[in-house]
């Protein structure tokens, strides 16, 4: 059975999540690629403001491709979340509570969830077009010169995802391999 799951995510939401939940997202989540975390550490560097709510908020990886007629947005795939890893923990430890994407994530990643209490997501790559279709709303609210990857503030509605990470650093890729090989020598 799916968790469901209205954000604004809590921390105290977020650290009752386990690796292996299968959860249903609605409600306001962001779009930012490793461009915009770039710009987004460097306004934290610099101690200014951000231009969306970052504290209990969840950031998708995803870089969509143009709406169609009648669409709110086109495919929205995730993208690999590795080449977030260098802005993660900065925009973790600002209050982010959650991140969906596909692939593995670096310690600095884990050891920022497991002291803020954030989980990270993934959403099924190759997907994108499903995906896309629990997109209600999209609107860019910052960095429209990035194209794809500008940040938007997409309203969504059962979207689907995996806790692959969980707060306490739990991690499915490690625990579901463990599982199937002990189940299969």
């Amino acid at each position: 059975m799916a968790i469901s799951i209205t954000t604004p995510l809590a921390s105290k939401q977020a650290r009752n999540l386990k690796a292996g939940d299968s959860c249903l997202i609605s409600g306001v989540i962001y779009t930012a690629r490793d461009a915009a975390h770039k710009r987004l550490c460097e306004l934290v560097a610099q101690g200014k403001e951000l231009p969306m709510e970052i504290k209990d908020s969840i950031i998708y990886f995803v870089g969509p491709t143009p709406a169609k007629p009648g669409q709110a947005i086109g495919s929205a795939g995730p993208t690999t979340s590795y080449r977030m890893d260098a802005y993660s923990p900065a925009l973790i430890a600002q209050g982010l509570t959650g991140m969906i994407g596909k692939g593995k994530r670096g310690p600095e990643v884990v050891d920022a969830m497991k002291k803020h209490g954030a989980v990270y997501f993934g959403a099924i790559g190759g997907c994108g077009a499903l995906l896309g279709k629990c997109i209600k709303k999209a609107e860019i609210v910052a960095y429209e010169d990035l194209g794809a990857e500008a940040i938007r503030r997409l309203e969504v509605e059962n979207f689907p995802v995996i806790v692959i990470i969980d707060s306490e650093g739990n991690n499915l890729y490690e625990t579901g391999r463990a599982a199937y090989l002990a189940e299969h020598s």
